[in-house]
């Protein structure tokens, strides 16, 4: 294990009336409250009616920002900043799943910022101040109610970037299992699709055979087993209270960062994911269950010595798999598990699944997925040969 040093300060609120209990003493009465969501399911759920009536029970003054994308868009967030500014808002609510609350981490941000939006996302920008703000999670899947990363599309230039800062970590975070009971089937799936993504990119991490750090990888593979043992009970009954707790506090700590410290994993999946959903728009999680397993096929075929050792770890700890002949034999019984897995929950394995193709654009895939960079990825780094590969393979 690496040095490291650690801090989780936002205020977690966890379980049934969360909101009800807590919103109005958490937020320790702003002046005017930005209440920004997502294509409207809180007002037809009840949850915006609830939110709204306690800011207004404690005279709390507040304006909404409705319409945040799936795929949250820097062309909204300036236009909520615009708003924010306009109002004199002094917090920002995110009332919704990781979209919103992404979103909103760019509006605290851009509020007091004079450039674009986009700039302090690429990190031309560095801000020195933000907006305080709050969340009330609607979605278990990506873990930014209580992180301080966040990923934003650019619609002018196809690009999905993520980028990230102290300063937007949220005050609190509101967490009612409750409130996800009418999220659907496929975004149910595609969150637990995510969570699941985002334990691996931590566990494959940098200098796999160099630096140990089993305390984390044991945290990591009881937190994938937990999911998996969760996901089919969930997906067969959305109103299952205890499993939309289960899969709500397993995606929070998935990436709150408890889990990555002491090791550098590989977010390589997600950019590549990334360069998929700014170029197609496609859900998030549906585009990791197509792009991880061929990623871990392919990271295992090419640097067999460097990368089976972990993936036959992950095949016997996650999957039960009794090791077979060697750990190559082993990995891939382990990607074929996780492969397995997804489909029958109902996820797609290929870009065809979803009445997509990549081969007309690979050089603009591998491009968007490498940002400037020369490669990415640590568990094993890929450079744009690479990347063609697998994009590839995605067919």
């Amino acid at each position: 294990m690496e040095n490291f040093s650690f801090s989780v300060p936002t205020q977690l609120f966890f379980g049934r009336d969360v909101v009800k209990q807590h919103l109005v003493t958490a937020l320790h009465h702003p002046k005017k409250v930005l209440l920004a969501y997502g294509g409207g399911s809180i007002r037809r759920n009840g949850l915006y009616d609830e939110v709204t009536a306690l800011l207004e029970a404690a005279h709390i003054d507040y304006i909404s920002f409705g319409g945040i994308e799936p795929n949250p868009r820097v062309e909204t967030v300036e236009e909520a900043i615009a708003i924010a500014r306009h109002e004199c808002v002094d917090f920002v609510l995110a009332v919704g799943g990781g979209s919103v609350i992404d979103a909103a981490k760019l509006i605290a941000a851009g509020i007091y910022h004079e450039g674009h939006a986009w700039d302090i996302v690429l990190g031309k920008a560095v801000i020195q101040t933000a907006v305080p703000l709050g969340t009330i999670l609607t979605l278990a899947a990506t873990g930014s109610e209580t992180n301080s990363g966040s990923v934003i599309t650019n619609l002018a230039t196809s690009e999905k970037k993520g980028w990230g800062s102290p300063l937007v970590l949220p005050k609190f975070a509101l967490l009612d299992p409750q409130n996800t009971f009418t999220v659907p089937h496929n975004h149910t799936l595609y969150g637990i699709i995510d969570i699941m993504s985002h334990l691996f990119e931590q566990y494959f991490r940098q200098n796999p055979l160099t630096v140990q750090n089993p305390y984390q990888e044991a945290l990591i593979e009881t937190t994938l087993r937990q999911v998996i043992a969760t996901a089919p009970d969930l997906l067969a009954n959305l109103n299952d209270y205890h499993a939309r707790e289960t899969m709500m506090i397993c995606g929070t700590y998935a990436l709150n960062g408890v889990l990555r410290i002491g090791s550098n994993g590989d977010w390589a999946s997600h950019q590549i994911e990334h360069a998929l959903s700014a170029v197609y728009d496609i859900p998030h999680g549906a585009g990791l269950a197509i792009v991880f397993p061929h990623w871990m096929h392919y990271v295992l075929t090419k640097d067999p010595e460097t990368t089976a050792p972990l993936l036959a770890k992950m095949a016997t700890q996650v999957f039960a798999i009794q090791p077979l002949a060697d750990d190559i034999a082993t990995a891939h019984a382990g990607i074929t598990a996780l492969s397995d897995f997804w489909r029958q929950l109902g996820a797609p394995t290929k870009l065809r699944d979803l009445q997509l193709t990549s081969t007309d654009i690979l050089t603009d895939l591998t491009t968007k997925t490498l940002l400037g960079q020369p490669s990415v990825g640590h568990f094993l780094p890929l450079t744009a040969a690479d990347l063609h590969q697998i994009f590839a393979s995605l067919e």
